[in-house]
């Protein structure tokens, strides 16, 4: 991998009122990055109020989603300018919880990635099997197919970066981490299909993979120290300043 800074991801999801979030991001405009690269990721009422916060601070402020349209009739989605607009860097695109509740298709996930290149926003393309698809011995097959299907017929200018975030469906919320050499497993599995794709020296320059699901200061280390692993993906952990603060500097 390229000497890129490793890259802390906070997904704050629909957990925080307006106030809440505002409190959470002044906690942690003095945190110092520590040679990392963190990402805050609020809602969408929320992304303009904390930007204001963030400002002349060494964190970057990113998405929990995007349409795939620039503009137009489509009440109640955001677009890339829009997003660019508030000051948004980054983007989560594919997340597993919305793949299962509101129906997201690899296709329409393919369309978002699209979208973000094209205004310069950084994708966070997030992959990951269900319990019954690993059980069933797919996992491999499931991850290949969403990274082929988010990525094939893009063509990536050298200075786009894109992060792939593999998520295990089965263990996000759960408090419980997939074990580590599990996840290095797999993003090798995803770094080949990358290779499959692009020229190796773009992956190699261009393409992040991070690992996220039940990531906490306890276990950070052991994910930000896997071979082809560039950060990580947080969730309830980043809520508290406190817990996030340690983990920044555990990763």
């Amino acid at each position: 991998m390229s000497q890129q800074k490793s890259l802390i991801i906070a997904n704050w999801k629909m957990k925080l009122g307006l106030n809440q979030a505002l409190d959470l991001a002044k906690s942690l405009k003095a945190v110092e990055a520590l040679g990392k690269e963190i990402v805050i990721c609020p809602s969408f009422a929320s992304l303009f109020p904390v930007s204001q916060v963030l400002k002349n601070t060494e964190l970057k402020l990113g998405a929990q989603d995007i349409f795939w349209e620039a503009s137009g009739a489509y009440t109640g989605e955001v677009s890339a300018s829009e997003l660019r607009d508030v000051g948004c860097q980054f983007v989560i695109i594919g997340h597993s919880e919305r793949r299962k509740y509101l129906s997201e298709t690899d296709e329409i996930v393919h369309k978002k990635v699209k979208a973000a290149l094209a205004a310069d926003l950084v994708p966070i393309i997030c992959v990951g099997e269900t319990f019954d698809q690993r059980q069933a011995g797919a996992a491999d097959y499931v991850l290949i197919q969403q990274v082929t299907k988010a990525l094939e017929g893009i063509d990536l200018r050298p200075d786009q970066p894109v992060v792939v975030a593999y998520e295990p469906v089965w263990v996000i919320g759960t408090g419980q981490a997939i074990d580590p050499p599990q996840a290095g497993h797999v993003h090798q599995v995803i770094r080949q299909t990358l290779i499959d794709l692009f020229p190796l020296e773009l992956v190699k320059n261009s393409f992040r993979i991070i690992y996220g699901g039940s990531v906490d200061r306890s276990n950070v280390s052991d994910f930000t120290n896997l071979e082809n692993t560039s950060g990580v993906l947080v969730g309830n952990a980043s809520l508290e300043a406190a817990e996030f603060i340690d983990l920044i500097k555990n990763a």
